[in-house]
């Protein structure tokens, strides 16, 4: 296990007192972050980047991809001292991207149009940086929702959301009173979860299949294994006050639609860009660019969310808490990382937290919770949307510590459990 240096010697007598408490110490200031009672966070490194989704070995070697190149790298390797924070000591991977996951002895990234993968050793490390081996190549990419976020199951699939390029497919985007083009064309290659096979090298569109469809963007995705089921977190739509005031007013706009958790299977159907999920009415409701006017239902056979959320606060990560080193109400629930909101004027802006989904048995229970909050700095910047830091993925530590990913300035934390559980 890691040890506590003399530099934090004042958390010696606590560690020692406490069998339940973790190895490192936390921040003074816990990393400048609002947490639950019992709960520390220390910053592990400022990488610089702009540090999208992360992942750690089993060693608890930590990878951060960076959305953009930074001095020719787009990965990240940080190896962990022996006061719980990291130093990144190597880099590797000519690109930019969003996706990072670990799996059985492998270490899978994502560029914007690729996936790549890469074989660890017996350190966590990766064996030859500079050979990346090719699964999948040429994905959809438009003006917006480029990210390709993965994860794998427990059958040897790969999991890549492909973003649909457009707010709610108009005939012309984001444009006031333009009509929805009839059978989405972005859906054949875009707006959904396609399933690949995680050992295939130099697969395209025509090895996969489109798992599931109607999902505008899905950033934040985790496999759930106590049901052994795939969930996503869907960035809803904007812009319906601006589009269609007949329908919408300001404050309607500014909290509608519900940022989504959808549990999927095969063939299921999330509705975008025909329908929205309306979190204060709990209904389906039809999309205004398909003759929807606020008030109408949609009707089809569409997935209903499995939980819900305040609109506008972007989804950015999702993990399924396996540890044992939180109390047990967090085990086989879900974080979710909220990145913030940009659009919910004239209401104050939301979200740069993360915060925590109660399941039961394999599925949600019960009201989500804030459980880190202050990411972006004070009340005020966050009503502002000019936070700080903005949380975006999240990753568990071997020791069950939570590792979150900040996309602003590139900072990475790490939340522990100190008090007795």
């Amino acid at each position: 296990m890691l040890l506590a240096t003399s530099a934090v010697a004042g958390s010696l007598a606590l560690l020692a007192s406490n069998p339940h408490t973790p190895s490192v110490a936390p921040d003074p200031d816990n990393a400048g972050l609002k947490l639950p009672a019992g709960f520390g966070a220390l910053k592990v490194a400022e990488t610089g980047g702009r540090a999208r989704h992360i992942a750690v070995t089993p060693q608890g070697i930590i990878y951060v991809k960076l959305n953009k190149v930074k001095d020719g790298k787009g990965i990240l390797e940080l190896k962990p001292q022996a006061t719980g924070k990291a130093t990144v000591t190597g880099g590797f991977g000519d690109y930019g991207g969003t996706g990072m996951y670990v799996k059985d002895g492998y270490l899978y990234a994502s560029s914007d149009h690729n996936v790549y993968r890469y074989k660890l050793d017996a350190k966590g490390e990766v064996t030859d940086p500079n050979k990346g081996e090719l699964l999948v190549r040429g994905l959809k990419v438009g003006s917006q929702h480029e990210s390709k976020s993965i994860v794998l199951d427990n059958a040897g699939n790969l999991y890549v959301n492909i973003g649909a390029y457009a707010n709610a497919c108009q005939e012309q985007d984001r444009t006031r009173g333009s009509k929805g083009i009839p059978n989405c064309p972005i859906l054949d290659s875009a707006g959904g979860i396609w399933q690949f096979k995680a050992n295939q090298a130099n697969q395209t569109y025509k090895n996969g299949t489109r798992y599931a469809t109607g999902l505008r963007n899905v950033v934040g995705l985790d496999w759930n294994q106590q049901d052994n089921q795939l969930y996503v977190m869907q960035h809803g739509r904007d812009q319906l006050a601006d589009n269609w005031p007949q329908f919408y007013n300001e404050k309607q706009s500014a909290v509608l639609p519900a940022e989504c958790m959808y549990a999927l299977k095969q063939g299921d159907n999330a509705g975008w860009p025909y329908t929205y999920y309306d979190q204060l009415q709990h209904k389906i409701m039809q999309g205004p660019e398909y003759g929807g006017d606020g008030k109408k239902e949609a009707t089809g056979n569409y997935l209903a969310p499995a939980a819900a959320y305040p609109g506008h606060m972007a989804p950015d990560g999702l993990l399924f808490y396996t540890g044992t080193m939180f109390p047990a109400k967090y085990r086989n629930g879900a974080f979710i990382a909220f990145h913030g909101s940009w659009n919910r004027a004239p209401e104050p802006q939301a979200g740069y937290y993360v915060v925590f989904q109660p399941f039961v048995n394999g599925k949600p229970s019960g009201q989500w919770e804030v459980f880190a909050d202050n990411f972006s700095g004070s009340a005020a910047k966050t009503a502002a949307g000019r936070a700080d830091h903005r949380p975006c993925g999240l990753a568990q530590g071997p020791d069950g510590s939570l590792y979150v990913s900040d996309d602003s300035k590139g900072t990475i934390y790490r939340i522990v459990y100190n008090a007795k559980k």
